[in-house]
């Protein structure tokens, strides 16, 4: 079969594919050339910016806005903390609780696994993961099933099980440590952006040791004789040691050296469904 042969098209108006070559007889000497302006395009664009080839459609004819620097120090940005909303203080605001940080930081806490479990999720909803170190697995579970939407947010290890979880700035970790009143020695220690909550249902014989060590305490409701400890190992305010004893379940102190807040933890719909109601003792 021969090729099919195709007589070339002639353009002799210049209005086809092909505009006719600059200078081309039948360009015609009153013919403008296809990549000139048209005199009234010349017109139009004289009244604003020329546009620069290869740089798309031109912008609204206005002008930038523009600042001046004597207008700068009007300019303000409400920024809050960032970190752990764990309830409420005296006043009805939220209290936020830095529990990553760029710095190590080991956190006391003497109250029940429901709170620490309520910390858990409002810490990997940050963004976070939790290791938890635990003599009793069941009771972490089904919290670390639920956390996350189906990732792996929340690891269960036995005690002395657990590995280095490889912190970092985006991707920091909180070590949950519950053993009991006498926990064995800590195998992760904080570390930058690793922070350590290791949990007490009461004080044994070494908490003294363990509150005075950490940099953060936290306090659900205690007998008479561990309010009187605490108040002494944290340099409360008599007035305040008084309190420990009447706590409400949903209500705690959350106390360094130096400072202490009173708290009260609202647990919303889907943690009370997951974990249950307020509690002091599990």
């Amino acid at each position: 079969m021969t090729s099919p042969t195709y007589q070339p098209r002639v353009n002799n108006s210049g209005t086809g594919w092909r505009n006719p070559p600059i200078g081309a007889p039948d360009a015609g000497p009153g013919r403008r050339p296809s990549h000139q302006p048209r005199p009234d395009e010349q017109r139009s664009a004289q009244s604003g910016p020329t546009p620069q080839p290869g740089f798309g459609l031109r912008g609204p004819r206005r002008s930038p806005h523009v600042l001046t620097a004597e207008s700068l120090a009007s300019l303000t940005l409400p920024v809050g903390d960032d970190g752990v909303i764990i309830g409420i203080d005296p006043q009805n605001q939220p209290a936020v609780l830095s529990l990553l940080r760029p710095a190590p930081l080991e956190i006391a806490l003497v109250g029940s696994v429901w709170l620490a479990q309520v910390l858990a999720l409002r810490t990997v909803a940050t963004g976070a993961r939790v290791a938890v170190e635990t003599a009793r697995p069941p009771a972490w579970g089904q919290m670390a099933q639920a956390a996350g939407g189906g990732q792996q947010c929340v690891s269960v290890h036995e005690v002395r099980q657990i590995a280095p979880q490889g912190p970092s700035v985006s991707s920091p970790v909180l070590v949950v440590r519950d053993m009991g009143a006498r926990p064995p020695r800590n195998q992760l220690a904080p570390s930058p952006w690793q922070s350590v909550l290791t949990v007490l249902p009461f004080l044994g014989p070494r908490s003294p040791q363990l509150l005075g060590r950490a940099d953060l305490v936290g306090l659900q409701r205690l007998s008479p004789e561990e309010a009187e400890v605490v108040t002494r190992v944290m340099r409360l305010p008599e007035q305040v040691g008084a309190v420990l004893p009447t706590l409400s379940d949903n209500a705690m102190l959350w106390c360094t050296r130096d400072s202490h807040q009173f708290v009260m933890t609202q647990p919303t719909e889907a943690e009370t469904n997951l974990l249950g109601g307020p509690r002091r003792m599990d």
